[in-house]
């Protein structure tokens, strides 16, 4: 029976650059994301690239008919998924009271939900067969609260912590599973949630999602649970964990709200 990782939001940003790491070294993948035409390109290159079998499928995880259907397809299909990477993921930036609420719902169906999903359903069947691997992607901002990216922050927490438990829960059924916290990566996803990261441009701290895709793939191979990659976001981590909360949660709204566009 073939073998595949699955992932998701991989069209763009660090789901496109986890798929090529993923491709060369000769893994089959299964792409999801919202928009066709872009997977449709993307499948048809690293297929050719690399001499791997790469599926798509159009899904937008956020509406739970369309989430089902895809759990559906790959149950009842010969799939058999032994890397399933949730990186799909969204951001509201700005204050929470001035958003429109079905973005914030949104924005925790996707970040939360569905990746809750995926994880039972995938790792569910990970488990039967007794082995598989689960990479969410949180975010350095997990480690602290995030004033004007409030649902976010709090959505990356929620995503650590449920990667560690589900870590100890499966690790006597043979299934891996490892929480990697990036920090800013160069991807449209910041533009996507509306911040300017032009202060940042320039920054050391910025990191490419092609360097942060190898990274993740070699802490996922060295067993590590938590993933921080960079000696300057691990610093971070440490500090938001050693600092007063009080204290944490100030000067990262404080970054925030000067992300913010003017």
């Amino acid at each position: 029976m073939p073998q595949y990782a699955l992932i998701t939001g991989a069209s763009s940003g660090i789901g496109l650059a986890l798929a090529e790491a993923l491709a060369r070294r000769g893994r089959a993948l299964i792409l999801v994301a919202r928009e066709r035409p872009a997977l449709e390109s993307i499948a048809c290159e690293l297929s050719q690239r690399f001499g791997v079998e790469v599926l798509f499928r159009v899904c937008d995880l956020t509406e739970p008919l369309q989430l089902s259907g895809l759990l559906y397809e790959v149950e009842q299909s010969d799939y058999q998924i032994d890397l399933l990477i949730n990186n799909a993921g969204a951001a509201c930036a700005g204050s929470f009271l001035d958003h429109d609420w079905l973005r914030e719902r949104k924005l925790l169906e996707l970040n939360v939900f569905a990746l809750t999903r995926l994880c039972h359903a995938l790792g569910g069947a990970m488990a039967r067969r007794g082995g598989g691997q689960i990479l969410n992607v949180a975010s350095l901002a997990a480690f602290q609260p995030g004033p004007w990216l409030s649902s976010y922050y709090a959505s990356k927490a929620f995503v650590l912590h449920f990667s560690e438990g589900l870590r100890e829960e499966l690790r006597e059924l043979g299934v891996q599973v490892a929480a990697l916290c990036p920090g800013p990566v160069r991807t449209p996803f910041w533009r996507n949630a509306r911040l300017d990261m032009r202060p940042l441009k320039h920054s050391a701290w910025l990191m490419n999602a092609e360097q942060l895709a190898q990274l993740a793939l070699q802490g996922l191979e060295r067993g590590h649970g938590v993933i921080v990659p960079g000696w300057r976001n691990r610093l971070l981590a440490l500090a938001a964990h050693l600092a007063p909360r009080r204290l944490a949660c100030r000067l990262s709204g404080r970054l925030n709200r000067h992300l913010l566009p003017r």
